[in-house]
């Protein structure tokens, strides 16, 4: 299959995309609520527009023809292979969209245009990968049974919300949306307030593909938007990708009527380097640890552990690889690092770097900044702290260093904060690496690499700790919006 090719769109046609709608049964609707923070282009700090957020009644028309659609049952009683079909047209739609998406999501969120561009590819591959569940076989397994075969028959739940956070919002709402709809699910879309547009362009494709009115409806709004959602006894499934304060709203708002839910709220990964590694490769995953996505992602570099012996080596490299990444703005096709998504989070990663500062920390900071405005922040690597002052996420370009002794000091730091989402280890002796990375108490360890892809696109993504609930994946998320019906003669 051909990929399409990724150049930048024209500027007219990126400003077009920051009209926001609400998406009801097939309309498209003016948000009418005006909330008192704005939208901004963080490359340049200029606003792009007011923030808005459904009205309560919209919110609840959208969960009224999300409920009609599943009673209907059309879609959810569709052959499996039909529901694929119209998912593969979605995606071949989606794929000219790729450059578009990733512009938007560039000039609103800061995320270089070559990453975006990227990671929205899994836009179109997600609705693919939801297809390929279906053309499988796998909502209806079989096993032996006393008299004949005995039916595992995976049906909707239900009514579904996907919310989904600014850092990818597109790629992740794609994830979720074509899995519920391959599940057989009519699912209620809520982008994060501060980067509601690039999933607009779902509804172009959806539409496109002729999928059936009341299947997808978009809301928007912060965190009330999400309660009403999520409180909503119609809505019988939830996935969640934010910030742990939210996350654990969100999971006790679901255990009132026991919703299906799955949580992924990041981590504050380590990065075991053991004294054989190989020191250049070790600062390139640095680098790539807290550059990609400006170092706002879930699997972004936190704590960097590294034998004593190759402390100083390996800091000094990774500052003159540092020293030599390109800051600027986030369509500048030379671009490698971006600004922070927005004032407000800036603020946050600077006060966190400051406490550090108070307690002992000593800042290495070496890349280059653009003049200007935005929310630039230079990629952090901060000495001197305990490691127990640096226990917290920080979800930014922002890496304590602890140098450890043995084994099972390593280990130990590893596994010693509440969150368990990602984590790396550096060694020229594989064995002893994958040694190390079996004893981390995390969802998954790459040896000798930092990237956004996965070791395997079929491996689950387990979240363990406070860095999440449930596990997403190829078949792991499409599962979360099924429940299991068996079938089968008992006695003739």
């Amino acid at each position: 299959m051909d990929f399409p090719p990724i150049t930048l769109p024209p500027v007219e046609e990126i400003e077009k995309q920051f009209t926001l709608f609400d998406y009801i049964e097939g309309e498209r609707l003016p948000p009418a609520v005006v909330l008192p923070t704005f939208v901004h282009n963080p490359s340049t700090g200029e606003p792009i527009a007011p923030q808005m957020a459904s009205s309560p009644e919209n919110i609840e028309r959208a969960l009224q023809a999300a409920q009609r659609a599943y009673e209907a049952g059309v879609w959810a009683n569709a052959n499996p292979e039909e529901r694929a079909a119209l998912l593969e047209k979605v995606a071949d739609h989606l794929m000219g969209f790729v450059p578009l998406m990733a512009a938007v999501e560039s000039t609103n969120t800061g995320i270089v245009f070559s990453t975006s561009s990227f990671v929205n590819a899994i836009v179109w591959l997600a609705f693919k990968a939801a297809a390929g569940v279906l053309r499988k076989g796998y909502a209806l397994n079989k096993a032996p049974g006393p008299f004949g075969e005995v039916e595992i028959w995976r049906k909707p739940r239900g009514v579904a919300v996907a919310i989904v956070p600014w850092n990818s919002p597109a790629a992740l709402a794609a994830h979720k949306v074509a899995n519920a709809l391959a599940a057989g699910c009519p699912v209620i879309l809520k982008p994060s307030e501060w980067a509601p547009y690039s999933c607009l362009l779902l509804v172009e494709a959806l539409e496109a593909a002729g999928l059936p009115r009341g299947l997808f409806q978009i809301v928007h709004g912060g965190a009330s938007a999400g309660e009403h959602l999520v409180r909503d006894k119609r809505v019988r499934t939830v996935s969640f990708t934010g910030g742990l304060q939210g996350g654990q709203a969100v999971a006790a708002a679901c255990a009132l009527d026991f919703k299906a839910l799955q949580l992924e709220l990041g981590g504050n990964n380590a990065m075991v380097v053991l004294a054989d590694a190989h020191v250049e490769r070790v600062a390139e995953g640095i680098v790539a640890g807290l550059i990609t996505l400006n170092g706002q992602w879930c699997r972004a570099l936190g704590r960097l552990l590294v034998h004593q012996s190759l402390a100083d080596e390996v800091l000094e490299a990774a500052r003159e690889k540092l020293r030599q990444v390109k800051a600027g703005d986030a369509l500048s096709m030379q671009a490698q690092l971006g600004p922070l998504a927005n004032q407000a989070h800036h603020g946050r990663i600077v006060s966190a770097i400051h406490a550090l500062q108070q307690k002992g920390g000593q800042l290495h900071q070496t890349t280059p900044m653009p003049e200007g405005g935005g929310y630039y922040l230079p990629p952090t690597l901060i000495t001197g702290v305990s490691p127990a002052e640096a226990m917290e996420e920080i979800f930014g370009p922002v890496a304590t260093v602890h140098p450890f002794r043995e084994d099972e000091e390593a280990v130990q730091l590893a596994n010693q904060t509440p969150y368990g989402l990602g984590g790396y280890v550096f060694s020229q002796d594989e064995e002893h690496a994958l040694a190390i990375a079996r004893r981390m108490t995390t969802g998954g360890v790459k040896i000798n690499g930092v990237s956004l892809l996965e070791l395997n696109v079929d491996a689950p993504r387990p979240a363990w700790g406070l860095s999440g609930f449930g596990e997403e994946g190829t078949l792991e998320t499409f599962d979360l919006f099924c429940g299991k019906c068996v079938v089968g003669v008992a006695q003739r």
